[in-house]
């Protein structure tokens, strides 16, 4: 039989060759004799070079970890630290005091003892006092309960119409917020953080809930024009809220007038008196609420509403 001819490369054609392919000469001009003679750079010295060079463009960017960890304590001391605004919202004097006599269902379940923050709030607290003493014309009395959460608990002040309204008229009372809402934005400026925190007594001055307002044409004098019609009504600023806990969802309705000072396990009493479900997660309320449905409006109105009659049975100020 014939062999195959075998062939026999040698070494220094194999190395010359892949030594050609791995080298590559720089473009230079005519400009640059130097770099043309003697700049011959392989591929992996080329990509070991670049790998060098951006690693140390990166390292450059990073921050040293112990100054990282230095910054990180400062700015945690800084945030522990009292600020004069925390003090100036948590650090207020009560000027006056007024007392709540409540019932369960017709059996007394004690009475509650308010401080009211008169130099703080002093529309907030003028109005309060002017309804627990009755020099409004009308007061708390006889007056219910109607929210019950595991938060607050919220009382349901006084009627903006019939004999509520006529008997606040007569003595020059308006039923209004509008004072009330300037105070609480002033208080929002003044304080950061939670300001309905646990025992303290809040007036209902702002509905965050409530629809923008719905433009609609109008024929004055005989030309079109565009008016804004209100949609719901504004809180009369008369329903006041007692904290349980700290109810940071009260912050956007609610203007801090007081703490309660004595009587907070009767707060806690109500608060322990079974309500309405509240069904708000419902898929079918939401359907119902989204696409305007009356009763889904009706049935909010009941929610976290308490089985027990919870009514406050006197009320008024307390002599210093």
């Amino acid at each position: 039989m014939l062999r195959t001819p075998k062939f026999l490369h040698s070494p220094n054609l194999s190395s010359q060759t892949q030594t050609q392919t791995q080298t590559q000469n720089i473009p230079t001009s005519s400009k640059f004799p130097f770099i043309k003679q003697c700049c011959k750079i392989s591929r992996r010295n080329l990509t070991i070079g670049t790998n060098s060079l951006l690693l140390l463009l990166f390292n450059s960017q990073i921050q040293d970890p112990f100054l990282m960890s230095s910054k990180a304590e400062v700015e945690e001391e800084e945030l522990q630290s009292p600020k004069n605004d925390d003090f100036l919202c948590t650090g207020k004097i009560p000027t006056k005091r007024a007392f709540l006599d409540i019932s369960i269902d017709g059996v007394p379940a004690g009475r509650i003892i308010i401080g009211l923050y008169g130099n703080d709030s002093p529309a907030g607290v003028a109005r309060f006092s002017n309804l627990v003493s009755g020099a409004a014309g009308i007061s708390y009395r006889r007056k219910d309960f109607v929210k019950i959460t595991s938060n607050y608990v919220q009382h349901s002040g006084v009627r903006s119409y019939g004999v509520d309204f006529e008997l606040a008229k007569r003595n020059g009372n308006e039923l209004v917020s509008e004072t009330l809402k300037d105070e609480w934005e002033r208080a929002n400026e003044k304080c950061s953080g939670t300001k309905n925190l646990a025992s303290t007594v809040g007036i209902i001055v702002r509905d965050p809930l409530k629809p923008p307002p719905k433009l609609k044409l109008v024929a004055r004098k005989g030309k079109l024009e565009v008016d804004q019609e209100q949609v719901g009504t504004e809180p009369n600023g008369t329903e006041f809220t007692i904290s349980v806990k700290d109810s940071p969802e009260l912050d956007d309705s609610a203007l801090v007038i007081g703490i309660v000072l004595d009587g907070m396990e009767v707060v806690e009493k109500i608060a322990q008196v079974k309500t309405v479900k509240d069904n708000t997660t419902s898929p079918y309320f939401r359907v119902a609420k989204i696409i305007g449905d009356k009763r889904a409006v009706v049935a909010e109105r009941g929610f976290n509403r308490p089985y027990s009659k919870v009514i406050v049975t006197n009320c008024g100020l307390l002599e210093e």
